[in-house]
């Protein structure tokens, strides 16, 4: 049997309190996972100096090429699993085996994370606007002329984790570069990235005291979270009003990320039909990137049905094939309360369902014995809709009706806004929108990254706070 330990600063600990996690499709024990109580957490995390002594004694660029190294130990190794070792196809297998994702889309997301690691020296530079290492290896230094001084505002950042996705874990690794040490909370069914990534580290080079790895249920996290001076959270609507007021926080909740088309634009929107899709499908709809609505002056039921078509192309498939595109879920009940939640919706006047015309059977499906849905679109009259600002893990998208002038007001939060127009005004209200956090400009897919932007916030200014700095001249 399979077994994933506790990491304290590093060093495997197996707990008498297990969780047993079953395969999503046999139900059969696929592996074990030992359990930090809040005490054992409490008392660990009251000593975070050793970890950050451990990083400190490495310069940024040292721990670049870290990095570096790691990415190719990642993606290719056989590593430690517990008493056990994981060779890389051993982890697609094992990462599809608690959570349904499919081999294919569990390879995107490790080729995703091999890049990040491997472009790490961009990443530091994207979040710190190009700032010297040598500054922060220092704390202070000279810039252009002007004197700056950069401190650490916590000896570690707690970390608690999702299952939706693989490719979410690259947002917290350029801690380590920035010598913050990590405590980390796995999600339930995915333990398999984040220890992975910490034994490519590891061989790597990574001091082994940078890391702890503590599987808990809610009141252990919560513990990291209070105990941490600096921490990031992935959760819901409801699992980041939790936190929403807690400064010292970076939550990372639904995106409910966008595509905008612009009126000079809007009579094209058929040369736009593959960026939509990819938007909309890109991992299986599970990212908080991919886009949750459509939103157009004009053409908005002929763009439906086009996605609609497309989409209803898409089927479940075993989670070996390479033409896999649809996940399943690991809980038949979540299933089941989405899709009533999507029926719901629609009951008010304002939406139609567009894809009930061209796929074959019903949204929610069982196929050989798990629950999936089916890509679904939905045309909504306007953004007053309930249904036009919603996100769900699957792929899912609402095409919204509204007029131009009203298209940056009427959005809402929107993590990622890619803005298919050339007209200057739209543009420049897109681009002073606060509720706009990453915006893409042209025909750019929602989930399209560049290692030198920051995703969502910036870990750097999260982890460290700049102060006024003066330095006497000699003499």
């Amino acid at each position: 049997m399979l077994h994933i330990p506790i990491l304290r600063q590093g060093e495997p600990y197996k707990s008498l309190d297990l969780a047993r996690v079953p395969h999503h499709r046999t139900r059969e024990l696929f592996v074990e996972i030992s359990q930090a109580n809040v005490g054992l957490i409490r008392r660990d995390l009251r000593n975070q100096e050793t970890g950050r002594a451990a990083l400190a004694g490495f310069s940024i660029a040292e721990l670049v090429e870290i990095c570096a190294r790691a990415a190719h130990h990642f993606i290719n190794d056989t590593l430690p699993l517990g008493d056990d070792l994981q060779a890389p196809e051993d982890y697609v297998r094992q990462v599809s085996a608690t959570t349904g994702l499919p081999h294919v889309l569990g390879r995107r997301n490790m080729q995703k994370i091999q890049s990040m690691l491997a472009e790490m020296g961009n990443v530091l530079n994207g979040l710190t606007r190009n700032l010297a290492w040598d500054v922060l290896d220092r704390g202070f230094g000279e810039v252009n002329g002007h004197s700056l001084s950069f401190f650490p505002r916590t000896r570690s950042l707690g970390v608690v984790l999702p299952n939706n996705s693989p490719g979410v874990h690259s947002l917290w690794i350029p801690a380590v570069p920035l010598k913050i040490p990590l405590v980390l909370k796995p999600g339930s069914a995915e333990p398999w990235t984040p220890y992975r990534i910490i034994q490519a580290l590891i061989r790597a080079g990574a001091p082994r005291a940078a890391f702890s790895f503590y599987p808990a249920d809610h009141a252990g996290g919560a513990e990291i979270l209070r105990s941490c001076g600096r921490g990031m959270i992935f959760g819901d609507t409801t699992t980041a009003s939790l936190w929403e007021n807690d400064p010292r926080l970076e939550i990372h909740g639904p995106g409910y990320s966008k595509l905008v088309i612009g009126e000079d634009c809007i009579d094209d929107w058929e040369k736009y039909l593959d960026v939509m899709v990819a938007s909309i499908v890109e991992n299986g709809g599970r990212s908080c990137v991919n886009a949750s609505s459509v939103w157009v002056p004009a053409h908005g039921r002929e763009i439906a049905a086009a996605l609609a078509r497309r989409l209803a192309q898409i089927a479940p498939r075993a989670s070996e094939d390479p033409e896999a595109q649809l996940a399943p879920f690991t809980d038949a009940n979540v299933a089941s309360r989405i899709s009533q939640l999507i029926d719901q919706g629609l009951g008010e006047s304002g939406a139609t369902e567009v894809t009930a015309e061209y796929r074959v059977g019903e949204r929610l499906t069982i196929w050989e014995g798990c629950s999936y849905l089916l890509p679904t679109i939905v045309l909504c009259d306007g953004p007053e809709h309930s249904l036009a600002n919603k996100e769900f893990l699957f792929p899912f998208a609402s095409v919204v009706n509204c007029k131009q002038e009203q298209i940056p007001e009427a959005l809402g939060p929107s993590l990622v806004v890619t803005a298919i127009t050339s007209n200057p005004k739209l543009l420049q209200k897109l681009a002073a929108a606060p509720n706009v956090d990453r915006l893409n400009i042209g025909p750019l897919a929602t989930n399209h990254l560049s290692w030198d932007q920051p995703h969502e916030g910036n870990l750097f200014e999260h982890l460290y706070g700049r102060r006024a700095f003066q330095q006497a001249l000699a003499g």
